[in-house]
Formats: structure tokens, C-alpha cells, sequence
């Protein structure tokens, strides 16, 4: 993890559809952006701001999320999260995400991710599926 350092940034954007709203994926009933679909963009941001630097056989997995939502975005408009690497603690990153739309910041907050060997993290979960 000799390459992450505090300050790296990632972006990922998303262009809402139907498939996006809350009534598609069982989050609400007004047909707009889901907050599970928010969080995933904003995962992808973090996700963007370090991945690339894990050494091979390495990646990051989202262990914490605390963000709010309270802007609504309607199909067709575009949500860009960033997110900011603001503090590494180990294997644990911490991120501070801000997602926005054409016109409000729609959520924000801190996300944690942990490091971990693929390979380890694998076998643990092979065990637990064998009981």
C-alpha cells in the first residue's frame, strides 16, 4: 500500500434511468435516484481513487457507509460522486464523498474501505460456505 497516500481523488458519474428510481430497486415509491443506487456511485468513486494502485492480488472492500441523501435527482440527470482518500489507518481507508447532481449536493459523508488479499479473503469465504 506504499502508493496510497491522503489527497488521491476518484470520480464516477451516472446519467439516472428508470432502472436507477427508487420503485426499481424496492427503495420507495417516487421515481427517483434510489439512495442504494447513490451509494454504489459513490463506491465506484472510492473505488476509482485507489484500485489502481493496489499491488496485483490486492483490493479494497467497502466496510462502512455514512452519507446522507437529501436532494432528490430525476431520470435523465447526471450525479458525479467524488471522493477524497482522507486518512489511511492500517488496511483501513477513509474517504470523504460528496455526491451531486446538475443542481444540489444530493448526499455526503465519510465511507471506510479495508485492504485484503484476494486470495486469503477467498479462503475465508470458503470455509464459511462449507459450514
Amino acid at each position: 500500500m506504499g502508493d496510497l497516500k491522503s489527497g488521491l481523488t476518484g470520480k464516477a458519474e451516472l446519467i439516472v434511468g428508470t432502472n436507477d428510481t427508487a420503485p426499481r430497486v424496492g427503495s420507495g415509491r417516487i421515481p427517483v435516484l434510489a439512495t442504494p443506487v447513490m451509494i454504489n456511485v459513490i463506491e465506484a468513486a472510492a473505488l476509482n481513487a485507489v484500485e489502481h494502485l493496489l499491488p496485483a492480488g490486492q483490493q479494497s472492500l467497502g466496510t462502512l457507509l455514512n452519507v446522507t441523501h437529501v436532494a432528490p435527482t430525476p431520470i435523465g440527470m447526471k450525479v458525479v460522486a467524488e471522493a477524497e482518500l482522507v486518512e489511511i489507518d492500517g488496511r483501513k481507508l477513509i474517504f470523504k464523498i460528496v455526491a451531486r447532481d446538475a443542481v444540489d449536493v444530493i448526499g455526503e459523508g465519510f465511507h471506510h474501505r479495508v485492504v485484503v488479499t484476494e486470495e486469503k479473503f477467498m479462503k475465508r469465504i470458503l470455509e464459511k460456505a462449507e459450514g
